[in-house]
């Protein structure tokens, strides 16, 4: 166990790393921060943070820099969530409240991850899996051809084009609108399928065709994989930190075109609480020189989805970590009104 003077001395070059992007010297450390004791204590202490690898030496410098385990000492046991300001917790909700539905929402919070953080900003659209039925309409675009669009409790609207085996009157389109948002709003989208199976029967003999067709739609649209659905954003902020990545960026840029690896970096929807991975803990090489800062957001304390910034590991974690939370609670909070 490190001392807690040590913890103070890798608490103030992982600061004075991230704010100055240069290795810093014992020296430096002593002008910069009341640590109370002397250089030559700090050249000792950092001596045994080094033997300990929370730091390393740069072959072109004397000073030092944080190592994945420093800074994943200085998340787990060094650093706050810094709180945003009133002013820009007032932004983040203007600006979120203008999204018109779901895809604007989402939008809207990958800009303004981006911008805030400075980082790649990526955002999971909500999980249909985890949703439930809010509506489902039913409109007449011919004799036997509908339209089906499913509305679901986080804002998502799907829609599909139905062709029915046989005409479909007007009466029995609003009997079975009817009949099926009965059984189905307020529902899982898991426990639908055998609450609407014995629908077909209740209707005439002509017009079971077309029901069980309509079903079969519904049926599809709730199980379909195109849901694990991301957006990303703030790719070019990258190049602001071309230093901090080994030989080339492109190894980064790569990684994120791949979905199922930003999927995975995001981690389970259904984790709520914030994930911080710090370089090679990232399992995908091409991000070993990434940290990833990551949480949950949905209705009513429970994760439909994850958002989250990837950047280099010198990272103002700090900050980073307030305002993904804090984007995260107002995206909540919308899915929750709208």
């Amino acid at each position: 166990m490190l001392s807690e003077r040590r913890l103070e001395v890798l608490r103030a070059i992982v600061q004075d790393y991230v704010g100055t992007e240069e290795p810093v010297g014992s020296k430096a450390l002593t002008e910069r921060h009341r640590l109370g004791v002397s250089p030559a204590t700090v050249r000792n202490d950092m001596a045994v943070l080094e033997e300990e690898g929370y730091i390393a030496q740069p072959h072109t410098s004397a000073g030092r820099i944080p190592t994945d385990k420093g800074y994943r000492l200085f998340v787990d046991k060094l650093a706050g969530v810094k709180p945003l300001s009133s002013p820009e917790r007032r932004a983040i909700q203007n600006f979120l409240d203008g999204a018109v539905d779901l895809d604007a929402v989402v939008g809207r919070t990958v800009r303004l991850l981006a911008q805030l953080t400075r980082q790649v900003a990526v955002v999971q659209y909500p999980s249909l899996t985890r949703s439930t039925v809010r509506h489902v309409e039913l409109l007449s675009l011919a004799p036997a051809r509908l339209m089906l669009v499913l509305i679901t409790d986080t804002g998502r609207v799907e829609q599909r084009l139905i062709d029915c085996p046989s005409p479909f009157g007007e009466t029995s389109l609003a009997d079975l609108r009817a009949r099926l948002n009965s059984r189905v709003v307020g529902r899982r989208f898991t426990d639908v399928p055998p609450l609407v199976q014995d629908l077909p029967e209740s209707f005439e003999a002509e017009d079971r065709g077309t029901v069980s067709t309509v079903l079969a739609t519904l049926l599809e649209t709730l199980v379909e994989e195109a849901e694990e659905r991301l957006m990303i954003g703030g790719t070019a902020n990258l190049t602001r930190f071309g230093h901090d990545f080994p030989l080339t960026i492109r190894p980064v840029l790569e990684a994120l075109e791949e979905q199922v690896v930003l999927l995975k970096l995001l981690g389970e929807a259904n984790e709520s609480g914030m994930a911080v991975r710090i370089g090679h803990e990232n399992a995908y090489e091409g991000l070993n020189s990434t940290s990833v800062v990551s949480v949950g957001y949905g209705l009513g304390g429970e994760a439909v989805a994850k958002l989250g910034v990837v950047g280099p590991t010198r990272m103002d974690y700090p900050g980073t970590m307030g305002a993904v939370r804090a984007v995260a609670r107002y995206v909540g909070q919308i899915l929750a009104e709208s």
